[in-house]
């Protein structure tokens, strides 16, 4: 039987694999888009605006001025409560909290670490990476300003859990700039969860998965340091996107945002706060925090 053929011009009608082929293109593009970060956040793509993400930079976004202090008001009341669970925080329960520290990133640029210095500052945290692709080009400037200021520095990760494994981000982190070295200067690095700022809030993670995601690299950055890295994160977001789990507060210093007269209410598994993030409006650099223990616990805390 000889073989059909069309005429010229004749359109054949497509196939299935065809139409198939079609919408997978049509929804490749949609998701690559400029601004549709979800990607970004998911399929291991790099970050479109790391420059704006830093440690707290979606808390506001998300929860508003929660707590937040009036203008020109006095300092928060940073008295400690009675300390029942191990002592993280290296106060002991009459101590106040005393010690100023600021964090940065690149959109703080060059900072006067002298300026803040003289202001009162004794420590600062520097972003130092992000995902597992992204550096921070200021951060020669603000990780080694402060130590030559005389302050103690440490260094943070901005987490994407949908980008990559934790273990992967530990690595990257650690080879860009969070290692720790026992010379007394240097505080353990912070790994900082919070609201994806490339879509959905928790990554597109069910909270086993994120519990997972966050141990992956605790273990990782321990393994590779000795050292159990602080975590940085919201009330509201933990219980959104760990449901709550109470299972670092053993091992893993807390650092809290909020911008108000008291700290709040604090995630499952941690009795107190390590660091206490007050303000996101503050002199010289806006983020300011401060350390629940005395400068002396401070250096200790260094030392590991």
């Amino acid at each position: 039987m000889p073989e059909h053929h069309s005429g010229p011009g004749r359109p054949q009608p497509p196939t299935a694999a065809a139409i198939l082929l079609s919408l997978l293109t049509a929804l490749t593009l949609l998701v690559t888009l400029p601004g549709t970060a979800t990607a970004v956040a998911g399929n291991n793509g790099r970050p479109t605006h790391p420059e704006r993400d830093w440690m707290g930079s979606t808390v506001r976004a998300h929860e508003g001025d929660r707590g937040l202090a009036a203008k020109g008001s006095s300092l928060p009341d940073l008295s400690l409560p009675n300390l029942s669970l191990p002592d993280l925080s290296l106060a002991g329960p009459s101590v106040s909290a005393s010690v100023e520290g600021v964090d940065v990133s690149s959109h703080n640029g060059n900072v006067s670490w002298s300026k803040l210095w003289n202001s009162g500052v004794r420590f600062a945290y520097a972003k130092a990476t992000e995902g597992t692709s992204y550096t921070n080009p200021y951060f020669a400037q603000q990780y080694n300003g402060p130590y030559n200021a005389g302050m103690i520095r440490g260094a943070y990760h901005f987490a994407l859990p949908g980008n990559s494994s934790g273990a992967a981000q530990a690595d990257y982190f650690v080879d860009h700039g969070g290692g720790w070295t026992d010379d007394g200067w240097t505080l353990p690095g912070v790994l900082d969860m919070e609201y994806n700022p490339y879509g959905d809030t928790c990554y597109g993670m069910g909270t086993g998965r994120m519990i997972d995601w966050i141990e992956d690299f605790l273990d990782a950055y321990r393994a590779h340091t000795g050292r159990d890295a602080v975590i940085y994160t919201s009330t509201a977001w933990w219980k959104k996107c760990t449901g709550n789990y109470g299972g670092f507060g053993k091992y893993n210093p807390l650092w809290v945002p909020r911008y108000g007269s008291s700290s709040g209410e604090l995630p499952n598994g941690w009795g107190f706060y390590t660091f206490w993030q007050y303000t996101d409006t503050g002199p010289t650099v806006g983020d300011h925090d401060r350390f629940n223990g005395s400068y002396n616990r401070l250096k200790a805390l260094a030392y590991g």
